[in-house]
C-alpha cells in the first residue's frame, strides 16, 4: 500500500472514530434528566426559534450554493475540463458537510443547556462543567471528524496510481470552497441575528427599563438566547470547519507541484498530521471530565495546554511511524504554527479577561462615562493586535526557511518548499481546532444555562454557579475568536499560493515567485483595492446589525408601552414577535456580504487580470487580519469590563459606571460577534473562490482578447 493510500485510510479511520466519539457524547448528554419547570418551558422556546431561524437561513444559502455548483459543473462539462467538473461535485459535498456540522452541533448545544442547569442544581459545578463541555464537544469533534473524513474520502475517490497528483488534489479545492461559502453565510447571518437581538434587548432592558440581563420580562430575551446558539455555536463551527479543511487542502495542492519524487509523501503528510492531531485532541478533552481544578476557566485553559503538548508528541510519533523522520524540519514548521496559535489565543485572553489590566483599566475609565469607556477600549483593541501579528509573521517566516532547508537536495523547488512549510504551519495552528471549537461552543451552552437560571427563578446560589460557568465561556469565546482570525492568516497565505498553483497549468513558463511582485502596477493597484474590501464588508455587516437592532428596539418599547403589566409581572411579553423581527432582518441582510466575497474575484480578475487579483488577495489578507483581530478583541474587552463592574466593582449593577460599560459592550457587540469573526472567512473565501474561478477568469480574458495575467 502506497504512502498516499495509507494517509487516506488513516484520515478516513480517524474521521469515522471522531464521529463515533461524538455519537457517544450525544448519548451521554441525552441520558441526563431535567425538570419540566419554567426554565424547561423557556428552553423549548429557544429550541424552536433556533431551528426556525436555521431553516430559513439555510433555505437561502442552499439556493446560492446550488447555483454555484451547477455553474461549475456546466462549465467543466462544456469546456471538457474534468478538474472543474470534479470541483463542482466536491463543492456540493463541502457545502452539505459544513451545514450538517453547524446545524447538528448547534442543536445538541441547545439540548445541553437545560441539562447543564439541572446538573448544577443536583450535582454541582464540576459535573455541570463536564456536561457543558460535552455539549460544545459535539460541534468541535464534528468539525475535525467530518472535515478530515471528507478530505480523505474525496482524495481516495479521485486518486489512481499513475495519475498526476495535481489532478488528484485540485478538485479538493471545490470541497474547501463549498465549506467556505456556507461558513460565510452562516457566520454573517448568525452574527447579524445574535447581535441585533443582544443590542436591542440590552439597550431597552438594561439601560432604559433597568431590568437585569436575561430577565424574562424583556420581550427580546428569547431572541438573545437563540442568537448565542446560531452565532457562537453554528457560526463558529462552520467558520473553523472551513479553516480546518482549507489548511489541509492548501498544503496538499502546493505539495503536488513541488517538483520532486517525494511529492507523494508531502501530499500525504497533511492528512497524517491531521489524523494524529485528532487523536491527541480526543485524549486531551478527557481532562475536563477528570480535572479536580475548581475554577472552570483554569480547567479549560489547562485542557488547551495539554492539547498543545499532546499534538506535538503525537504528530512527531506519526512522522516517525510514516518513515519520514528525515523531514523533521517540516514537523518543526507545524510546531511553529501550533505555538503561534497559542500566542494568538492567550494574547486575546490577556486583553479580554477580567483577571488582567486591560479590562480592569476600561472598567476604571467607565467611571467618567461612556466616552472614555469607548476610547480606552479602542486603545486596548489596537494594542491587542500587535503581538499576534508578530507571532503569525515570525511563524510564517520560520516555517518558510525550515521547509526550504529541509527539502533542499531532494529536487524540490526551493521557493515552493518554503511555501509548503507555511501551509503546514497553518495545519499546525488548526491541529487544535476540535478543542478550540469545543471550548467556544461551550460558551453558548453555559450562557444559556445562566439565562435559564435567571428566567426560571432558580435560587441565588444556583445562579451564582451558572454565572461562574458563563464567565469561563466568555474567556473561551475570546480565545477562539483570536484563534480563528490567526489561523485564517496562515491559511490565507497558503491559499494565495494555491491560487498561484492553479494558474501554473494555464501559463507557459510561469514563474510563481513573481506573481505577487509589488514592482507590477497591476499587483499594486489590486493590493490597494483588496485592502479596502474588509473595510466595506465591516460597514455592511455593522449596518445590518444596526438596522435590525433598531427595529427590535422599537418593538420592545412598543410592548412595554402598550402592555405596562409586563414590567409588573402581570402580562407576558410576545417573545415570538421579537424573534420573528430579528429573523426577518438577519435573513434580508444576509446575501450582500456573501456576494461581495464571491463576486469580487469575478470582477477584478476579468477586468484587471490575474496579477491584480493576486494583489487584491494580498491586500485583503493584510488588512483583514488587523481588522478581524481588533474587532474580536475590543468587543470582548468591553463585554468583560461590563461583567467586571457587575461583579461589584465601581458601584456594581445599576450604577452610572455600569451604564457606561453597558454602552461600551453594546458598541462592541457587532464587532466581536458579527463583523470581526466574519472577516476571517471573507479573506479565505476570496482566496479559495479566486483559485477555483481561475479557468473561468482566463476564458473571459481570452474571449475579450486580453492577456491572462
Amino acid at each position: 500500500m502506497s504512502v498516499l493510500d495509507q494517509a487516506a485510510l488513516a484520515g478516513i479511520i480517524m474521521g469515522v472514530a471522531a464521529i463515533i466519539y461524538v455519537a457517544v457524547i450525544v448519548y451521554s448528554i441525552l441520558r441526563e434528566e431535567y425538570a419540566r419547570d419554567k426554565a424547561a418551558e423557556i428552553h423549548e422556546h429557544i429550541r424552536r426559534a433556533a431551528l426556525a431561524f436555521m431553516k430559513t437561513q439555510y433555505t437561502v444559502v442552499t439556493i446560492v450554493f446550488v447555483v454555484i455548483a451547477v455553474l461549475l459543473m456546466i462549465y467543466g462539462a462544456a469546456s471538457g475540463n474534468s478538474t472543474v467538473l470534479y470541483m463542482g461535485a466536491a463543492y456540493i459535498v463541502g457545502a452539505v458537510s459544513s451545514a450538517l456540522v453547524s446545524i447538528a452541533g448547534m442543536y445538541v448545544a441547545i439540548l445541553s443547556n437545560i441539562r447543564v442547569l439541572n446538573a448544577l442544581a443536583r450535582k454541582g459545578l464540576r459535573k455541570a462543567l463536564a456536561l457543558a463541555f460535552r455539549g460544545g464537544s459535539v460541534t468541535g469533534f464534528l468539525v475535525g471528524g467530518v472535515g478530515l473524513l471528507g478530505v480523505a474520502a474525496l482524495f481516495k475517490a479521485f486518486y489512481a496510481p499513475g495519475k498526476d497528483l495535481y489532478d488528484v488534489v485540485a478538485p479538493l479545492l471545490g470541497y474547501a470552497f463549498g465549506a467556505s461559502t456556507v461558513a460565510l453565510f452562516a457566520r454573517v447571518g448568525g452574527g447579524i441575528y445574535t447581535k441585533a437581538a443582544d443590542v436591542g434587548a440590552d439597550l431597552v432592558g438594561k439601560v432604559e427599563a433597568g431590568i437585569p440581563e436575561d430577565d424574562p420580562r424583556n420581550p427580546g430575551v428569547i431572541a438573545d438566547n437563540v442568537g448565542d446558539n446560531v452565532g457562537d455555536c453554528a457560526g463558529m463551527g462552520a467558520d473553523l470547519f472551513e479553516s480546518y479543511v482549507e489548511s489541509i487542502v492548501a498544503a496538499m495542492v502546493i505539495a503536488s507541484i513541488i517538483g520532486a519524487a517525494l511529492a507523494p509523501q508531502l501530499v500525504a503528510l497533511p492528512m497524517i498530521f491531521a489524523s494524529s492531531a485528532l487523536i491527541a485532541a480526543i485524549l486531551a478533552a478527557q481532562f475536563v471530565e477528570v480535572s479536580s481544578i475548581g475554577n472552570p476557566s483554569r480547567t479549560l485553559t489547562a485542557t488547551s495546554l495539554l492539547g498543545i503538548i499532546l499534538v506535538m508528541v503525537f504528530t512527531a510519533i506519526a512522522l516517525r511511524l510514516a518513515g519520514m523522520w528525515s523531514y523533521l524540519g517540516l514537523w518543526g514548521a507545524l510546531v511553529l504554527g501550533l505555538i503561534a496559535g497559542g500566542i494568538v489565543g492567550f494574547t486575546s485572553d490577556y486583553f479580554t479577561s477580567a483577571d488582567y489590566k486591560p479590562v480592569k483599566s476600561v472598567a476604571y475609565y467607565s467611571n467618567a462615562g461612556p466616552a472614555l469607556t469607548i476610547l480606552s477600549g479602542l486603545s486596548m483593541g489596537f494594542y491587542s493586535t500587535f503581538i499576534p501579528i508578530i507571532a503569525i509573521a515570525l511563524s510564517a517566516l520560520g516555517a518558510f526557511y525550515l521547509g526550504k532547508n529541509t527539502l533542499a537536495g531532494y529536487g524540490a523547488h526551493s521557493y515552493i518548499s518554503g511555501i509548503y512549510a507555511i501551509a503546514l504551519a497553518g495545519v499546525g495552528m488548526l491541529a487544535m481546532t476540535s478543542l478550540v471549537v469545543s471550548a467556544d461552543a461551550y460558551g453558548p451552552v453555559a450562557d444559556n444555562a445562566a439565562g435559564l437560571a435567571e428566567q426560571g427563578g432558580y435560587p441565588e446560589e444556583i445562579r451564582e454557579l451558572a454565572d461562574k460557568l458563563d464567565a469561563a465561556g466568555n474567556t473561551t469565546k475570546s480565545i477562539s475568536k483570536g484563534y480563528a482570525i490567526g489561523s485564517a492568516a496562515l491559511t490565507a497565505l497558503a491559499l494565495l499560493f494555491t491560487y498561484a498553483s492553479n494558474i501554473k497549468p494555464y501559463v507557459a513558463h510561469f514563474d510563481i515567485t513573481t506573481l505577487f511582485s509589488l514592482g507590477s502596477p497591476e499587483v499594486l493597484a489590486g493590493l490597494l483595492i483588496g485592502a479596502g474590501i474588509p473595510a466595506i464588508f465591516t460597514a455592511i455587516v455593522i449596518g445590518a446589525v444596526t438596522s435590525a437592532a433598531f427595529v427590535l428596539i422599537e418593538e420592545i418599547r412598543r410592548q412595554f408601552r402598550e402592555k405596562p403589566g409586563i414590567l409588573e409581572w402581570k402580562e407576558k411579553p410576545d417573545y415570538e414577535k421579537a424573534v420573528s423581527i430579528v429573523t426577518k432582518y438577519a435573513i434580508r441582510r444576509l446575501l450582500l456580504p456573501g456576494l461581495l466575497a464571491l463576486l469580487t474575484p469575478l470582477i477584478i480578475g476579468p477586468l484587471l487580470g490575474l496579477r491584480a487579483l493576486g494583489g487584491a488577495l494580498l491586500g485583503a489578507t493584510a488588512s483583514g487580519i488587523l481588522l478581524g483581530l481588533f474587532q474580536g478583541n475590543v468587543g470582548n474587552t468591553w463585554d468583560n469590563a461590563k461583567k467586571y463592574i457587575e461583579s461589584g466593582a465601581y458601584g456594581g449593577k445599576g450604577s452610572e459606571t455600569h451604564k457606561a460599560a453597558v454602552i461600551g459592550d453594546t458598541v462592541g457587540d457587532p464587532l466581536k460577534d458579527a463583523a470581526g469573526p466574519s472577516i476571517n472567512i471573507l479573506i479565505k473565501l476570496m482566496a479559495i473562490s479566486s483559485t477555483v474561478f481561475v479557468p473561468i477568469i482566463i476564458a473571459i480574458r481570452e474571449a475579450l482578447g486580453l492577456s491572462i495575467l
